[in-house]
Parts: C-alpha cells; structure tokens; sequence
C-alpha cells in the first residue's frame, strides 16, 4: 500500500493536487444543490478546526455530530481528523429526552447540533490556521439506539489512517470497478453505510449527498449526475421501483448498486433485476461493529434465493446451537461472525457485550442457517422472533410475503401480548391508496396463499404511515410497547 499516511494528511494531499474539480455535490431539501472542490473541503475544515480547537476540542476528543447529511457534517469530520479528535455522528431524529441521553453516553468535548450551523458557517471569515500533525486515536464512532433499548456508541479501535482497503467497492470481488465512482449518499451519514462514502472520497471518489432520502428525486440525480454507485434499504429499493415510469427513466449509468439493512424480498430483487439488470446488483450482510462481511451478486442470488451471500475476505461464518455446538448445513441457530479485517470496536456507556465464543467469533443475535454450498440465509433477529402457540415466527418472513399485495406499501410484524396464543402476529399497513385500503380479510387470505397457517397475522391495523427513521429502520419494541406489550 507504501506509506501510511493519516486520513487529514490524505486530504492535504488531494487538496494539493486538486485541479478544481466539483468532487462533492449536496443536494438540499429543495432540491438546491451545492458544491466543492477538496481544495475548498480543505480550507473550510480547517477554518472549523481552528475554532473547534478554540473551543477545547484536542487529541482524542470526542466531536459529537447531531447534523443532517450536509457540507457542515462532512466539514466536522474532516476538522475532528485534524485535531486528532473522534468524530461521532449523532441521530438527530431522535426524541429530546433520547438525544439526550444518548449525547450523555458520547460525553464529547464539543457538540455540534442543527442550532451550530450558523457557527459553522461563520467560520467562512476566520483566518486558516496552522494545525497540528495528528492522528485521532479512533477514526470515528457510531451510535446505535432504540426508545426502549440501552443507548449504544460503538467506537472504531482503528486509527484514522487512510486506508484504500475500506473504499476497495465490494463488487470487484466479482469483477473490476472503474474509478472515480460517482456515488450517492442516500443513507443519513450517522449510519455507518452513509459515513463510509466518505473513505471512498478520500480515495478519489465523488460524493453526491442527499440530505433526506426522496425516492423521486433519486432517480433525477442519478441521471442528471450519472450516478455509478449507491447503498440503498429495501424499503428505499422499495419505493424507487414503485415510481409511476420509472422504467422508462434512464438508470444505465448505475454500474452497481448495495441493498443492506434487512433482507431482500425476493419478488424486489426480481424487480431491480428488470431496472438495472441482476449482475449490478450485491445484497450484503455485516453490522456496525465489524463482525464481518457476506455478499451475494443479483444473478448469484438466482440460483440461491433468499440468501445473503458468502463470507467476503477474511470472514468466517458459524451456525452455533443453543449449547454452542455448531450445526449442520439447513439447520437453524444463531449467526456467528468473525474477521480479522476491520480492527476491532468497543461500546461507550452500559450497552450489552456480543455474544462472543472462545475462538472469538460474535453474533449480533440474527438467528439464519448455511447450506450446502456455504451461503448464508437470514430468518430475523431473534429478539424480534413471536413465539404464538408454541411456534417460531419471524416477522421479516411475514413482511416479505404481504409487502407484494398491491393494495400495501409498506408493512411492518410485531408480536402483541394475547391470552390465547402468548403472543399474536399483528400487522401494521401503510396502503397504497389510503382512500382504499385492503380489508383484514384480504390481508389474511392473501397470506395464507404464501405462509403457513401459524404465520398469518391474526390482527392488522391500518396506518398513515410505518414510522420508520431516517435511514428507514423501525423500532419494533417501541411499536410494541406503545400497544401494550
């Protein structure tokens, strides 16, 4: 790799070599648009990291980042690296009282909310200083939190080096990637999909950030930017393909893309196969934490649908019993991962170790099985598993047979307290058309068409909306609780 150098001397070095070039582009929630070259990135960050430093922000420090994907987010990080300070990107659609105790759980030196912009701004006008040559001891944190669930901050081990293994695109595993890719950001940068773009930047790479995902305004900016690359949801997929024509629209500048998150409904895979073509499509598999990594190709998956792929680089994957044991290919259990690629993380606050075995695998609580060939198929999280009657249901099974019903936009699986069953399989359903929505009736018959008798929801209850964040994530227990348990 030759020299290792830091990721703030890295933008120093592109700066340096910058001819000019726009090599990120925001696009505003009015569709406005701004953009910078490195050489602007560069002056800018370090403007902020003066007065960051001014107010107290220092070798390894904790730079807390409750901002929308913006130029002032990408402007902290840089200006953290700088200080040799840990950027920490915060969710800022969260509740008060949960941002709180999240902000109490990073305990950074300095803060930068929604209220700071004017500040960052401002900092346009101050002198560019001479900054020290460090390196944050940590290249970043993550937070990860639920309404009813532990507040979690989960810290790199790794120090902020510039490393081209993190930007490699994980599509040349299969075959060569042409760079600079044009990637869009569609993911809010507080998920570790949406911070890791930024390593692709410092590769050369070109960033096209949207600061709220807008599945309409997707597919403008893939044509009018010739987007080459982005990680998207299923529900983000989703609601893409569902535009009115947007067959008709020109994606041929899309050479790949990620769906992550959750898995893949297979009928939403055949209809990206149909847009984009399967062989640029890879479902991944991994967790904040670095567990490891398993990856499948769109035209792989046909052969093997359901599956989440088999283990990139340095990964191991292991089904472990009850007892520890590991199992036999199809049989079920929990998912257990280990690599030696990603450096190790650790939690800030009280949060719950993983699960770890003494051989130093760990898993995230997803419970899946391999087959024969070594590929990993997801059934859900257990801690998110509905015991009725004595049988296991997962929800991510019930959601991806009633999410095809033409009538259903979006759909989310919850187990409800019932004095009958121990728990019900209860349905939340976002129509179609709200003017029009399915009857329990129609819900019901259409998945006992695809499920077995036990998987059917029992109940269903028609939303507006799912209340999803901004990466389109749910928080089942807090579904739960806010219906009584």
């Amino acid at each position: 790799m030759g020299e290792t150098i830091s990721n703030a001397q890295q933008i120093r070095l592109l700066a340096a070599s910058c001819t000019g070039e726009v090599v990120f582009r925001h696009v505003a929630l009015d569709g406005g648009e701004s953009a910078y070259s490195w050489r602007e990135l560069d002056r800018r960050s370090d403007q902020l990291a003066g007065a960051l430093a001014e107010r107290g922000l220092g070798l390894g420090d904790r730079l807390g980042l409750a901002l929308r994907n913006s130029p002032q987010f990408v402007l902290g990080v840089f200006a953290a690296w700088k200080l040799g300070a840990v950027p920490v990107p915060i969710r800022w659609d969260l509740p008060d009282w949960e941002l709180a105790r999240l902000r109490e759980v990073v305990d950074a030196r300095v803060h930068l909310g929604g209220d700071d912009l004017p500040w960052i701004d401002a900092t346009t006008d101050s002198d560019v200083p001479e900054l020290p040559d460090v390196l944050s001891p940590n290249a970043h944190g993550i937070c990860s939190s639920g309404s009813t669930g532990t507040p979690k901050v989960i810290l790199s081990l790794l120090p902020a080096l510039h490393n081209p293994l993190f930007s490699t695109p994980m599509m040349e595993s299969w075959r060569p990637v042409s760079r600079p890719q044009t990637i869009l950001v569609l993911a809010p940068m507080y998920h570790t999909n949406g911070l890791a773009t930024l390593f692709g930047l410092l590769s050369g790479d070109r960033l096209v950030v949207m600061e709220k995902f807008d599945a309409s305004r997707v597919v403008d900016v893939v044509e009018r930017h010739r987007v080459t690359h982005f990680t998207g949801t299923p529900t983000m997929l989703q609601r893409i393909a569902d535009l009115p024509g947007v067959d008709s629209r020109n994606l041929s500048s899309l050479d790949w893309i990620i769906q992550g998150a959750a898995p893949m409904p297979p009928s939403l895979v055949h209809r990206w196969a149909e847009l984009i073509g399967a062989e640029r499509i890879l479902m991944a598999y991994g967790m904040t934490e670095g567990l490891g990594l398993t990856a499948i190709r769109g035209d792989e998956w046909m052969k093997h649908q359901g599956s989440v792929g088999r283990p990139l680089a340095t990964t191991e994957v292991r089904i472990l019993g009850p007892d520890g044991a590991e199992l036999p290919p199809r049989e079920v259990g929990d998912v257990y991962l280990r690599s030696s690629a990603y450096g190790g993380y650790k939690y800030l606050g009280k949060a719950p170790e993983l699960k770890r075995t003494q051989s130093g695998f760990q898993t995230a609580g997803d419970v899946g099985y391999l087959d024969e060939e070594g590929y990993l198929y997801l059934l859900d999280r257990r801690v998110d598993m509905i015991v009725t009657g004595g049988a296991n249901v997962f929800p991510a099974e019930v959601e991806a047979a009633l999410i095809d019903h033409p009538k259903i936009a979006d759909v989310v699986v919850i187990g409800l307290k019932d004095r009958e069953w121990g728990r019900r399989v209860h349905a939340l359903i976002e129509p179609a058309d709200p003017a029009a929505p399915p009857t329990h009736q129609e819900v019901v018959a259409y998945a006992k068409s695809r499920l077995a008798a036990y998987k059917v929801p029992k109940t269903t209850e028609f939303v507006d909306a799912i209340p999803r964040s901004a990466a389109t994530k749910v928080n089942r227990g807090a579904l739960v609780a806010a219906r009584g348990g």
